[in-house]
This record gives C-alpha cells, structure tokens and sequence, in this order.
C-alpha cells in the first residue's frame, strides 16, 4: 500500500494541484483538530459515501485518521472502489501535531 508522509503532504498541499485529504476520523475527533480543507466521512460511513469523491476517482487522495490505522482501511476500501491514486497518510494527524503544526490541539 502507498503511504506518504506529513513533510509530504505538507508540501503537495501547497502545490498547484492538492490532494483531496479525506479524514476518516469521528465528528468528536475531528473537533478537536483539523487540517484545514479536509473532506471528512467518518470510516463506518465510507463503504455507503464513496460516490461523494467520485470526481476523485483518478486524482491524489491522502487518507488520514489519528495515527494512520484507521486511515489504512480507508485506503483499502477506495481501492477496492476502483480508486487509484489513493495513499495513507503515515503517522495521522497525531505526526501532522507534532511535525508541521505544533499549535494544534493532540489527544
């Protein structure tokens, strides 16, 4: 499975054409941190919502969580979806806190 890191997300995020950052995390996680421009569908609602990033179906998508385990099966679901530029996002937004954005909140 293909991974990427938060140094490189990072810096796909500032180049002319971003990823999609799906967040699989819960609606409770997600209040607590946040990337900025995240799509958020909870990972128990993926299976039903894939069509919502039907556009996305051959463009980047990052998936993320908390620490990457969640994120992993995400990944695999769109996979199986016939998504094929999907990676998953090495460490979550945990390494995303500590690395890119230490002002953000970590639980």
């Amino acid at each position: 499975m293909t991974t990427c890191t938060v140094s490189e997300l990072e810096q796909a995020l500032q180049g002319e054409t971003s990823p999609l950052l799906l967040d699989v995390r819960t609606a409770e996680e997600l209040e607590i941190a946040q990337i900025a421009g995240a799509h958020h569908i909870p990972l128990d609602a993926l299976s039903m919502r894939g069509a919502e990033l039907s556009d996305w179906r051959d463009k980047e998508i990052v998936c993320m969580c908390h620490h990457g385990m969640r994120s992993a099966h995400a990944q695999q679901i769109l996979l199986n979806q016939g998504f094929t530029k999907v990676c998953n996002l090495t460490g979550g937004i945990h390494a995303w806190a500590v690395t890119i954005d230490p002002s953000m909140a970590q639980y």
